[in-house]
């Protein structure tokens, strides 16, 4: 009889939650998310990991964290589940770093084949605090930052990995960097990457994630080349600013400032809201909307991951993207960064699957004055 496959469960129930709210991350800032209007989105994003292999439930054994870290969630969808003792903190959403490590020590016991976990960079820390390099893992994002390369590029890509796993697929083991970033400096503006040390994943270079790669672009006359291209294209019109380099230099152009980690709005060439949260942002696009104006979006992409949405600007939630429409999206980005993508599509993530598809296609990317480039955006999710 085939031995089933022991699979660890792990949520952080409040990673992301600052995202919408413009809080540059979760650390230590839940509460203020959540009074804000924050909608913790982790445990969905794991429930759209598992929703890729739930049909071989009956091959699974699941150790889960309990409560929302884990434990609900694979109940719901009918996996056999093993509970990991309790923690108050577990079962009713106060929880902390210390009860992730908590769990992630425990599954060291557990003889688990693979941990699945849920979160951001710090989560990612954590779970590398209690079990170093001794233990496969396999990261689902629902963070703000995602630059540790222990996580799928979508959470559906998260899931695929299981699939190939469960149904037999040579997948080999590769170690991936845990990075993390100093949350009080980032939500200065400041970017402060720290590597702390490296865990097992699995190698399947089409879902999982790069790590991000850092510095400025260098070539000033690109960027300068981008912004010009972009201004001509924006004259008179209300505009979504997302973050990044790029971006920035669109925006120091126009003699704007500019929040280089957080998203901000600019009609008619002038600045109207700076860091702005996702209600906010819906707000402005209803109102341009009664008065038959259109809103457009600029945005650009991470180096070496490759990502266009869903990191680092959750403020751009599916609510905000369906209003905006794909037609409305600016896509810019230097050479250099697609070319060290070496062919990779550029990847959406934008929570919802569906979504993420319909998001998806060859998109004109500006690269410079009256200079183009098509470039793929895809998300696993077709795969699956």
């Amino acid at each position: 009889m085939r031995q089933k496959f022991r699979l660890g469960l792990l949520i952080n129930p409040v990673a992301g939650l600052g995202g919408s709210v413009a809080l540059k991350g979760s650390d230590g800032v839940a509460s203020q998310a959540i009074a804000l209007g924050a909608k913790p989105q982790a445990s969905h994003r794991m429930a759209q990991a598992l929703d890729i292999f739930v049909k071989y439930a009956d091959e699974i054994e699941v150790v889960a964290a309990a409560g929302l870290m884990g434990e609900d969630l694979a109940k719901s969808k009918g996996f056999t589940t093993q509970v990991i003792d309790t923690l108050n903190s577990a079962q009713f959403g106060e929880t902390t770093a210390s009860d992730s490590r908590h769990f992630a020590s425990a599954m060291m016991t557990q003889n688990i084949d693979l941990l699945l976990f849920a979160g951001g960079d710090g989560t990612a820390r954590d779970i590398y605090a209690a079990v170093g390099d001794s233990l496969p893992v396999l990261g689902v994002p629902a963070g703000v930052k995602i630059h540790s390369g222990v996580y799928g590029i979508t959470p559906v890509a998260s899931g695929m990995v299981v699939k190939q796993l469960l149904e037999g697929e040579l997948v080999s083991l590769m170690t991936a960097d845990v990075m993390d970033i100093d949350e009080a400096l980032f939500r200065q503006g400041k970017v402060m990457a720290k590597r702390y040390g490296e865990m097992q994943v699995p190698a399947e270079p089409r879902y999982i994630q790069a790590v991000k790669m850092g510095g400025r672009e260098s070539n000033e006359l690109v960027l300068a080349d981008i912004a010009a291209e972009v201004i001509e294209q924006i004259e008179g019109e209300t505009v979504i600013v997302g973050s990044g380099s790029t971006v920035a230099a669109v925006m120091q152009e126009l003699s704007l400032d500019n929040t280089l980690l957080g998203v901000d709005v600019i009609a008619s060439e002038s600045l109207l809201a700076s860091d702005v949260k996702a209600n906010e942002l819906i707000d402005i696009v209803n109102q341009r909307r009664l008065d038959s104006l259109p809103v457009k979006l600029m945005i650009t992409v991470i180096g070496g991951q490759g990502h266009i949405l869903g990191r680092g600007n959750q403020q751009l939630t599916p609510e905000l993207l369906k209003m905006i429409g794909k037609e409305n999206i600016l896509l810019v980005a230097t050479k250099t960064k697609l070319k060290a993508l070496e062919g990779r599509p550029l990847i959406v993530d934008s929570g919802e699957p569906e979504l993420d598809q319909w998001l998806s296609g060859y998109y004109r990317v500006i690269t410079g004055y009256r200079d183009y480039v098509m470039y793929q955006v895809s998300s696993p999710v077709s795969e699956a």
